[in-house]
This record gives C-alpha cells, sequence and structure tokens, in this order.
C-alpha cells in the first residue's frame, strides 16, 4: 500500500502519478488566483462564499498530499524539514492559524499563503536544474553575500563622511546611510537621496562600478552552476 501511494505522489512515470501532478498544479493556480481576487475590495457575498470553498477544498487537498508524503517518506524528519517539506507546510499553515489567530489583525500570516506557489517548483525539472545549481555554488553566493555586506556597510561609512555635513537631514547616521548603499551598489539609484559634495560624487562613481561587478558577479555563479546541473542530467 506505502509503495502504491509513494508512485503516486512522487513523480514517477506512470498515468496516475502525472494525472495527481496535474491536478495538484492545477488547483496550486487556482488557489493563487483565489488569493489575488480576494484583496479586491467591495466584493459581493456570493463571490466570498465561493472563495471561501475554495479556499477551504484547496487546504483540504494540500493538507492530505503533505500528511501523504510524510507517510511515503523514506525519512520523515528529512523530509519534514526539508525545502519542499517547508513549502508544504508553509502553504497550509496561514489557514489553520485563522481558527485561533484573527488574522485581520496579523495580515502578515496570509502571506505565507503566496508559498503555495513555490510548490510548483517540485514538478518544473528546469526549476530543479536551478535549485540543484543553487546547492552545488552554495558556498560561493555565501562567500559573495559576505563580501557585498561589508562593501555595503563600507560604503555606507564613507558617504557619511563625505555628505553628514552637507546633509545631515539624508545622512544623519550610517543607519541612514545604509539605504543610500544599498540603493547604490544594487544600481538601482531611486534618486531621492544622492550625494551633492565633490569627495562623495566620486566616492559615488566608484561604488557604482564596484555595483555593477555585484551584479555580474552571482550570474557568472549560477550561470556556471547550471550548465553543470544540465550537463549533469544528460550524462
Amino acid at each position: 500500500m506505502k509503495q502504491r501511494v509513494k508512485n503516486i505522489v512522487e513523480f514517477n512515470d506512470n498515468m496516475l502519478s502525472r494525472i495527481f501532478a496535474i491536478f495538484i498544479q492545477v488547483l496550486i493556480l487556482v488557489s493563487i488566483v483565489t488569493f489575488t481576487v480576494e484583496t479586491i475590495p467591495n466584493l459581493k457575498p456570493k463571490t466570498k462564499l465561493i472563495l471561501n470553498i475554495v479556499e477551504v477544498f484547496s487546504v483540504v487537498i494540500f493538507t492530505a498530499e503533505y500528511l501523504l508524503r510524510i507517510y511515503v517518506a523514506d525519512s520523515k524528519p528529512k523530509f519534514i524539514f526539508s525545502f519542499f517539506g517547508v513549502i508544504d507546510f508553509l502553504a497550509i499553515l496561514p489557514f489553520y492559524l485563522s481558527f485561533g489567530v484573527d488574522l485581520r489583525s496579523l495580515r502578515a500570516l496570509r502571506f505565507l499563503r503566496l508559498f503555495r506557489i513555490l510548490k510548483l517548483v517540485r514538478y518544473n525539472r528546469a526549476m530543479n536544474h536551478f535549485t540543484a545549481a543553487i546547492k552545488s555554488a552554495k558556498e560561493e553566493i555565501l562567500l559573495f553575500l559576505f563580501i557585498t555586506l561589508i562593501l555595503i556597510y563600507f560604503a555606507a561609512v564613507g558617504i557619511y563622511y563625505f555628505e553628514n555635513a552637507a546633509q545631515p537631514e539624508h545622512f544623519s547616521s550610517i543607519f541612514d546611510s545604509l539605504w543610500w548603499a544599498i540603493v547604490t551598489l544594487t544600481t538601482v539609484g531611486y534618486g531621492d537621496v544622492y550625494p551633492i559634495t565633490v569627495g562623495g560624487k566620486v566616492f559615488t562613481f566608484f561604488i557604482l562600478i564596484i555595483g555593477l561587478g555585484i551584479v555580474a558577479i552571482p550570474t557568472g555563479i549560477i550561470s556556471s552552476a547550471l550548465t553543470k546541473s544540465v550537463d549533469n542530467k544528460t550524462e
């Protein structure tokens, strides 16, 4: 019995497994659509009722799927704390929390329903390649993120000392300068805060050059890892 359920729940090359996978994918998309529609103001009571019915139906199915995946897992703790196990749990968590917590006062919890869209990753081979690539390059990515945080702090300290005297309202502290550092290093450049001193402008020039590298480096790391992942799959 357990093996039969496993052959259906886990993606395998058989008809029942494909039907189950398609059904779950369609239900995920439907639940995301209802989640979006719920944000429309002044919905009719009948529409709200339909949305609630769809939500309850979706949660029941997702809960059954989650429990079945735990049931067929070779290592239950490993699945529960895995990426997909956590996503499956977060996808149904807001519904059950609503019985004991007023989600109108904790609206942020409703955002967790958006994790349902990540359930689609399980059924997308291209996304599986991406996940494998991220795992294989995690050390390089973590190192890059650490260096990026150091550069952001360095940029915030630098612009603070250049611009504090000229623009105390925008660069009153290093904490305030962090906003400028982030939008500059990521090359977003909203333009709401910018240097006006000569030293600040020169410093910003070098920070922008560094920012271009910050955008390009992770792209190269992930692209290389993706190429290796695809090559490994085709061998």
